[in-house]
């Protein structure tokens, strides 16, 4: 079989590396790629912006199977154009994509499924937006895709319309609404599913760390690290799944749009607390207010990053197999991943200036001498003159496995400690 991987990411080389491990033996491709991706699978050169000339790349290549990492060319219709093309695509059409092209339309379906969230208002001005906070903090999301820089918890009203006027009157995010969400405090879990369109198969859960500062500080970004698994929410896996996944799975069925691929779901484990403070009649999706328990935060359609760095590398389960099985309808049906019982931990090395900007063409040195067994996710990389150097924010993704997650953890950062490049960035309390 004939894989293609669409991506550039660390996600995108799990993918790549996680595929390559099938004991079917598939020839992996990929579109565009980076400097390691480029080295395990065979470049595919064809626009990855334009989802026609991809599809028919794709189609005259001879792809038997597209998995498509990132969220914008699922937006965008890729998973459409493939579809006309005739080649089988791992990922949501764009109209069941819309659960992560618009914050909006999220918050629309769960209210729709009965599925537990923050409450939030939609609002199309500043003035708008500041009447409907009543206390902070408050959280201000860009609608559209933001590549990871759409949200904003402001602490206080200076803050808050310094968000909204980025927003709405500068338009940093394109000409869109702004969802205006209670704040909801507690653990934050990455919980993933496989979904053919009928079901909602639940992968290993994974915790994510979002800010660039240690101790959760300073501003967010795309994740810094991972861990898997998370012991403490093994026993309400199935009762996530029941109560957000398959509700969505079955609320998009009914509306004609099934949806195929990965639902992730950024779910904040809550206490019971006060009544929500949003001014006005808020929208409210069930499930708010102040019992607490599992709440989405947010809905993403496609493998985490950096969770699919510390997920895949625990997957037993022959990951091609379910792959084709969730573009099927009811594919899915008696099959269970199985996992490695070991932890895996990635540490993310970001550029300097990570998130505000990135530095690109800094050598980067040491790939080679990390240990056996520990993997090393090319992110934001390119070669040049025959030399690996960052190509971006986030750069490589370092994971290990180990007994426990103290064990994954020291090993992450020894090997971490052996790379190098000019202003390197990592947190040194992911997993702790």
């Amino acid at each position: 079989m004939r894989v293609l991987v669409v991506g550039s990411g660390g996600r995108e080389h799990a993918l790549v590396r996680t595929l390559l491990r099938s004991p079917q033996q598939p020839e992996v491709l990929c579109a565009p790629g980076n400097a390691g991706i480029r080295r395990d699978a065979r470049p595919l050169e064809a626009p990855v912006d334009d989802p026609e000339a991809l599809a028919g790349a794709a189609r005259e290549a001879g792809v038997d199977l597209v998995v498509v990492g990132p969220e914008a060319p699922l937006v965008g219709g890729l998973a459409d154009a493939l579809a006309a093309a005739g080649v089988r695509c791992f990922g949501p059409l764009a109209a069941a994509a819309r659960l992560e092209g618009s914050k909006a339309f999220a918050k629309e379906v769960m209210q729709a499924a009965g599925v537990p969230t923050g409450a939030h208002r939609v609002v199309g001005g500043v003035e708008e937006g500041m009447a409907a906070i009543g206390g902070y903090p408050a959280v201000i999301k860009a609608d559209g895709l933001a590549a990871g820089k759409g949200v904003v918890i402001a602490a206080d009203e200076h803050e808050a319309r310094a968000a909204l006027e980025d927003m709405l009157v500068a338009r940093r995010f394109g000409d869109q609404p702004v969802v205006v969400e209670e704040h909801l405090a507690g653990d934050e879990l990455s919980l993933l599913a496989l979904c053919d369109g009928e079901r909602a198969v639940p992968l290993a859960p994974a915790r994510d760390y979002k800010r660039i500062g240690e101790g959760d500080t300073g501003p967010n970004t795309g994740g810094m690290g991972c861990y898997s698994p998370v012991p403490e929410v093994d026993g309400i896996v199935s009762d996530v799944i029941a109560r957000v996944h398959q509700p969505v799975v079955d609320e998009l069925a009914r509306r004609g749009t099934p949806f195929h691929g990965v639902l992730y779901a950024g779910l904040m484990l809550t206490q019971p607390t006060s009544p929500s403070r949003l001014r006005r009649p808020p929208q409210k999706s069930a499930g708010t207010g102040s019992e607490g328990g599992p709440k989405v935060l947010e809905f993403n359609v496609r493998f985490g990053d950096p969770e699919t760095q510390v997920v895949l590398p625990r997957l037993r389960s022959d990951l091609l197999e379910l792959l084709v099985a969730a573009t099927e309808p009811g594919g899915l049906s008696g099959l269970e991943p199985e996992w490695d019982p070991r932890a895996a931990v990635c540490v993310v090395l970001a550029s300097r200036g990570y998130p505000a900007g990135a530095s690109s063409g800094d050598v980067i040195a040491g790939l080679d001498d990390v240990p056996a067994g520990v993997e090393v996710f090319h992110a934001g990389t390119a070669e040049r003159d025959g030399r690996v150097v960052t190509a971006g924010g986030r750069v490589l993704g370092v994971t290990a496995l180990g007994e426990d997650r103290a064990a994954a953890r020291s090993a992450a950062y020894a090997a971490a400690d052996v790379i190098a490049f000019e202003g390197a960035q990592l947190r040194k309390d992911i997993a702790g």
